[in-house]
């Protein structure tokens, strides 16, 4: 109780970073995981590592060759779930998800995200997905959660197919899974 009162705390505290006062819900965790691939040797990228919660059902879902390149911007975050994840797979960087190709230089195989879409200036939205289309590899799905739709058009216009699942809470949840099918 006293931890997710903190976790609290601290997303509000860093509320145009994290773009939520409280973690995802465990059925989001799920579902944004639902997409990722299983096969050994994949890339995977994180954007928005937060506590960790997405970051240990990623690891439970990939395999032992796999890498997960977590992004994120608060250095508090980095170095809370560095103390509490001990995973090799695991690459914590502490940088913006815009900065993408400075530190990842192979084609990735399947990206979520709960980085706050919202918080940002649209030049900035458009470089960050643009980006993750243009090194996801064919097949590969961005998923990506939200409080709102008020992003769904520009999802479905950066990726060639985009869906989008409900989680009823408060607040309101949407994940979109957004795939690449082309090799552009």
């Amino acid at each position: 109780m006293i931890e997710k009162l903190n976790t609290t705390v601290q997303f509000t505290m860093n509320l145009f970073t994290t773009g939520a006062f409280k973690e995802t819900s465990r059925k989001v965790e799920i579902e944004i995981c639902s997409r990722l691939p299983g096969e050994e040797g994949q890339v995977i990228v994180e954007y928005g590592l937060g506590h960790g919660n997405i970051t240990r059902e990623i690891l439970s879902r990939i395999a032992p060759s796999s890498r997960l390149y977590a992004f994120e911007v608060n250095e508090e975050f980095c170095e809370h779930v560095a103390n509490d994840i001990n995973d090799d797979r695991l690459i914590i960087i502490n940088d913006s998800a815009e900065n993408l190709f400075r530190h990842i230089d192979a084609s990735v195989n399947g990206f979520v995200s709960s980085i706050p879409l919202t918080f940002f200036s649209k030049e900035l939205r458009e470089r960050i997905l643009k980006n993750s289309y243009q090194s996801l590899k064919p097949e590969g799905y961005f998923s990506q959660v939200l409080y709102s739709r008020v992003h769904q058009k520009m999802l479905k216009e950066t990726f060639d197919r985009c869906s989008v699942k409900k989680n009823y809470n408060l607040p309101m949840e949407y994940v979109f899974h957004c795939q690449k099918v082309s090799a552009s």
